[in-house]
């Protein structure tokens, strides 16, 4: 298997065809393919945080992977996106899961569980009676840090 560049719209529709419990986000800074020779076993896209706070110019957030259950795919995806985002200039990745999900990938991928992030839901005044299709269920973050601050 190999890592290759692909568009947004590939790995959104990608996403919106496959992923368990969230469609695409709206926008990226990048987005990554891995292919066993045409065959696309997932995708990663990556961008600014969505939370204000996180978003300091210098983190990226892998804010969704998707694959097809292919052995070790999501983990190459991860380190796939550290490598990008370091070379981009980024001191650190964050991504999230579900606090069911057990992070072996994650894990396998060097990123440390900085804990659980707060709420089940978004909250703030664009989603205010928003219907919210994620899973109401606490999440967990994760960080890969390239350069210490």
């Amino acid at each position: 298997m190999e890592i290759r560049p692909i568009t947004f719209h590939e790995a959104a529709d990608y996403v919106n065809k496959y992923h368990r419990h969230h469609s695409a986000p709206v926008g990226c800074k990048f987005c990554l393919g891995v292919y066993e020779g045409d065959t696309l076993h997932g995708v990663a896209i990556c961008g600014r945080p969505v939370s204000k706070a996180l978003d300091t110019g210098l983190t990226c957030e892998i804010n969704r992977v998707c694959t097809d259950g292919t052995y070790n795919a999501c983990s190459m995806l991860y380190g796939a996106c550290v490598r990008v985002a370091r070379a981009m200039g980024y001191h650190k990745v964050i991504t999230y899961i579900l606090e069911s999900e057990n992070g072996a990938s994650l894990k396998a991928s060097n990123f440390t569980c900085e804990g659980v992030a707060c709420g089940v839901e978004w909250t703030g005044r664009r989603y205010k009676g928003r219907e919210q299709t994620a899973p109401h269920e606490m999440k967990t973050r994760w960080a890969f840090v390239i350069k210490k601050d």
